[in-house]
């Protein structure tokens, strides 16, 4: 018999992850695999896949075929392009996002008055997101698509939208700054100021040359949910237009308050 002091040490096999977490990652893997899919990029062939995520090419052509079986992928003679199984999500997020017919009469005529863009920010995490837009009729203006991404860390409609952000949630806006942590100080300054005026301006704070004026649009329970505003060069936004834009959004929100503007927006009208 061997002696107890000879016999190898017993070693610990490595701890497996959670069911869960593999899970997880691989949902994310398929959302990072339908993200390359753009309107400048509507095709994607499985080595474009390999290169732009780095996984192993097997592990791609399975994923994919998943995505293909569940209709959000659709295999042509060129690549792979966006499925009709994404046709019911985007109908499913049409209904429950787009603004009511009236609302959109409303942002229409407020561009055509004021002759800027109009857009409907609400928040999510760090991010604002544009869920509705009216285009100036003017060659020169700002424009962001419905559906973009725009930071927190700046802009009038950030201002309005953060007015019941937590620490935690202004700390991790600001770690995403340019400015980095210290610009938490600015935030609640500028955050206080258009909770105090009922209204929030900004000039190339995000991107030089835009300003804008943002309002807060109200739910049931008085919380900001969402930012009305209009948006531009900044040479076209002087003091006195400047006035006349706060009156006008301020107009405009009241009437979609009165009506009891929740989030997702589609569940109050």
């Amino acid at each position: 018999m061997t002696p107890a002091s000879q016999r190898p040490t017993p070693t610990t096999a490595p701890e497996e992850p959670p069911a869960e977490a593999g899970g997880v990652r691989s949902v994310q893997r398929a959302l990072d695999i339908l993200a390359l899919l753009t309107e400048d990029r509507p095709l994607i062939a499985i080595r474009d896949i390999v290169a732009a995520t780095g996984l192993a090419k097997t592990t791609v052509i399975r994923m994919v075929q998943t995505l293909e079986q569940s209709g959000l992928l659709w295999a042509t003679s060129s690549g792979y392009m966006a499925g009709p199984g994404l046709w019911r999500w985007a109908h499913l997020a049409r209904r429950s996002w787009e603004l009511p017919p009236e609302t959109q009469r409303m942002m229409r005529e407020l561009a055509a008055r004021e002759r800027e863009t109009v857009n409907v920010y609400v928040v999510r995490d760090i991010v604002r997101i544009c869920i509705a837009q009216q285009e100036s009729p003017q060659p020169l203006r700002h424009v962001v698509h419905v559906g973009d991404e725009l930071p927190l860390w700046g802009g009038a409609s950030a201002k309005v939208l953060l007015r019941n952000a937590s620490d935690p949630l202004l700390e991790r806006v600001a770690r995403s700054s340019p400015a980095g942590e210290g610009h938490v100080r600015q935030l609640r300054e500028w955050i206080d100021a258009a909770t105090e005026q009922g209204y929030a301006v900004s000039h190339g704070e995000r991107e030089e040359g835009l300003s804008a004026v943002a309002v807060p649009i109200l739910g049931r329970s008085g919380t900001v949910v969402a930012a009305l505003s209009l948006s531009g060069p900044t040479v076209r936004f002087t003091e006195d237009r400047v006035a006349t834009f706060v009156k006008e959004l301020q107009a405009a929100a009241a009437q979609m308050n009165e009506r009891g503007f929740e989030h997702p927006l589609g569940s109050s009208y």
